[in-house]
């Protein structure tokens, strides 16, 4: 991202009068050519290995959301913050930022809802070729 990136974020989307509490921009001006790789590959999220090992996110689960975003949620929707975000999910090997919210909503409610071990691994293992084909990646 530009270094100027959320004071840019104003001018791009009112967070405040989204129809539903999500937003991907498919063309962010924000993001720099590196970004962009990072982006398409996933390379991005390597940080977040840090959260993981501090405890703070799992390997696997519902996608972090930004803080703003949850303000926007309804009460129903919260369901998806009762377990630790997952570096990987449901939403990444189903498609990414081609889901709408309801769509990506249910998905991780079901994977809270049915959570086993056996599903996190097929999870992890879905992901690479998720990576790999970059659908959804933005």
């Amino acid at each position: 991202m530009s270094a100027d990136a959320e004071e840019k974020l104003g001018s791009l989307v009112d967070v405040t009068h989204l129809e539903e509490p999500v937003f991907k921009l498919k063309q962010d001006p924000r993001v720099t050519r590196v970004g962009q790789l990072l982006r398409r590959t996933s390379l991005d999220e390597t940080p977040q290995f840090y959260n993981v090992l501090c405890g703070d996110m799992s390997l696997v689960g519902p996608r972090p959301e930004e803080e703003r975003i949850v303000q926007l949620y309804q009460d129903h929707h919260r369901r998806r913050l009762a377990v630790k975000p997952g570096m990987t999910g449901p939403m990444q090997v189903s498609g990414r930022g081609n889901l709408g919210f309801a769509e990506r909503l249910q998905l991780e409610l079901d994977y809270i809802e049915h959570y086993s071990l056996r599903r996190d691994l097929e999870i992890l293992l879905r992901t690479f070729p998720a990576i790999f084909h970059g659908d959804g990646a933005h």
